[in-house]
């Protein structure tokens, strides 16, 4: 790499030129493929090996095989606003971590959802498991209704000084926080999935909303210029105030990519957004797609085109 960087990268195209090939006999004898989304697809394109574009002069409206966010996290995870949020116990006491581990599960209906009978399960047996490494950090999968409420108990933890300040944060990986059109964004399909708006918009609004640390950055996972992230961090200091900024920040963070999602025409979304706007009807509204009837469109289109045809005629 070192004393010949285009031989080195040459080798490197050979090797994903190779792993394509393979993948596709793998395919053809009935094995299921998906992209995690770092990029392979595009690699490979890149390689030369255009054919695993849907359209092989334009690799922008896609590649054969799909992204495992179109698949899987997307409809089943993100789409209801679910993610992995986490918390750092700043006094690095192994008692705190596992009174907040205590707290969080029982704030968590397993029954709620398929999601949160998983997260339950998770929660309850972390400790168990010890896959702490460095921090005393958790990392939980929950939606915005799940992640205010954990917020605002450990924040009353805090203020009753059964444990010692928490930081909040998430993953980028997340329903709001990330554009990328080769990842987090796939499953959106109207078109938007290309743009950087919904990551700005969430550094934006998290700013306004009084979170203790912003961030918006470009790359990580995908590469440069292929990925614009917004972060945070919140500092759970026991105080009334922080309790505002839970409710506020915590739920703009999530329902601004489950609203994205939802305008895109995502079902899933579009009954989260829908079951919000009914909890909610003093605080706020979020729009709603309105999806035209399709059979209506066209019944109504043939109509008039017939009126015409026949006013055409009698003249």
């Amino acid at each position: 790499m070192e004393e010949d960087p285009q031989k080195f990268h040459d080798v490197v195209d050979r090797s994903l030129v190779k792993q394509y090939e393979l993948i596709k006999i793998l395919t053809e004898r009935g094995m299921f493929f998906w992209d995690y989304g770092n990029s392979f697809m595009k690699a490979v394109y890149d390689a030369g090996s255009t054919d695993i574009a849907i359209e092989p002069d334009c690799p922008e409206k896609g590649f054969i095989f799909p992204s495992y966010i179109e698949d899987l996290m997307g409809p089943m995870v993100f789409d209801y606003g679910f993610g992995p949020f986490r918390w750092v116990c700043l006094s690095g006491k192994e008692e705190d971590l596992e009174n907040t581990d205590r707290a969080a599960m029982e704030c968590i209906d397993p029954n709620r959802s398929s999601q949160d009978h998983d997260n339950y399960i998770w929660i309850k047996n972390a400790h168990r498991y010890d896959l702490v490494v460095g921090s005393k950090a958790r990392i939980l999968y929950q939606d915005a209704i799940g992640r205010v409420k954990i917020a605002l108990r450990f924040n009353e933890m805090v203020r009753k000084k059964e444990i010692g300040p928490i930081m909040m944060g998430r993953d980028h990986h997340d329903p709001g926080g990330t554009d990328s059109p080769y990842r987090e964004t796939a499953n959106i399909k109207d078109g938007s999935n290309i743009t950087s708006d919904m990551s700005v918009q969430c550094f934006a609004g998290n700013v306004a909303r009084g979170m203790t640390m912003v961030v918006l950055s470009n790359g990580g996972g995908v590469g440069i210029g292929k990925v614009s992230n917004s972060g945070y961090g919140l500092v759970l200091d026991g105080s009334k105030r922080v309790d505002e900024i839970i409710r506020s920040a915590l739920e703009w963070d999530v329902m601004s990519g489950v609203s994205r999602r939802s305008w895109a025409r995502n079902e899933n979304s579009i009954k989260v957004v829908r079951k919000w706007n009914e909890d909610n009807i003093k605080r706020g509204h979020i729009t709603e797609p309105n999806i035209a009837d399709l059979d209506h469109v066209t019944k109504t289109v043939e109509t008039l085109l017939s009126k015409r045809d026949q006013s055409l005629t009698s003249e």
